[in-house]
């Protein structure tokens, strides 16, 4: 089947609904008129942007020069993270928690399907590489910016909850175990919902464009099957791990809860 092209035309017919979201947005006082406009900017230069260097990578296979996507991209992913967090951590840890996390879960499962489930030579083929990592990144992202943010809130709102178990006796893990619980959940119910309505409710993102591609439909679930059970894997992973670490910061060596090392934003 032939790919039908998109003229700028089309794309313009299609930005028009975002500027009406936009107009109306700002008439009933929601306040987002402008970052409605700002984020379909940043969305149409950011693609072409990554659609010129991806044409040059896929022209030029070199392992350096995916290295040096990946970790543009990972530090792109970790500024999200500690922007969409209410209460951040203060200092490096601010940002480091969910870039370690990211680059921990994301990285490690991006190879090892690339080596190991679809089997590549070589394995750092920009094509399957690039878009298979941005995936992982970008829904590991949002489940670890979710249970950050859950974790470092819900710790500041029951601070005297906590610090009453460490009186009674309680180590650090067990005075915010319930805590850290909650916030795990709530970074992974995104993630498991998806996968809970994908097929029925909504027809995933890499699937459908497979179909519209070309692809026989077939072919595009086993891949969008693969990419979900990837990402829940990478999701949660990466959030346990960022909770885990975030959880450990919020105490000290002696075991008392300090809050100054979190601050709020905004």
């Amino acid at each position: 089947m032939e790919i039908i092209s998109l003229t700028p035309f089309d794309l313009s017919v299609a930005a028009i609904l975002v500027i009406a979201l936009s107009f109306v947005s700002a008439r009933m006082g929601i306040g987002l008129g402008r970052q409605i406009l700002v984020a379909g900017l940043r969305t149409t230069i950011q693609l072409f942007l990554v659609g010129l260097v991806l044409e040059s990578l896929f022209a030029n296979v070199h392992l350096g020069w995916l290295l040096l996507i990946a970790i543009a991209m990972l530090l792109a992913a970790g500024r999200e993270v500690t922007n969409r967090q209410k209460r951040k951590f203060s200092g490096w840890w601010g940002f480091g928690v969910g870039m370690v996390s990211m680059s921990i879960s994301s990285f490690s499962i991006t190879i090892l399907a690339l080596t190991v489930i679809i089997d590549l030579k070589p394995w750092y083929e920009p094509q399957y590489a690039v878009p298979l990592l941005g995936m992982l990144l970008g829904n590991t992202m949002s489940g670890i910016a979710i249970g950050l943010d859950r974790l470092t809130q819900t710790a500041w709102d029951q601070r005297n909850r906590i610090e009453a178990r460490l009186v009674l006796g309680d180590d650090w893990s067990d005075a915010i175990r319930d805590i850290r619980r909650e916030s795990i959940r709530s970074g992974m119910i995104p993630i498991i919902n998806a996968m809970a309505v994908a097929g029925i409710v909504s027809l995933p993102g890499m699937m459908t464009g497979q179909i519209l591609a070309g692809n026989p439909p077939l072919e595009a679930v086993k891949y969008q099957i693969l990419i979900m059970f990837l990402i829940s894997g990478g999701t949660g992973f990466g959030t346990m791990f960022a909770v885990w670490l975030g959880s450990r910061r919020l105490f000290d060596d002696r075991q008392r809860l300090c809050l100054d090392r979190i601050k709020k934003t905004g």
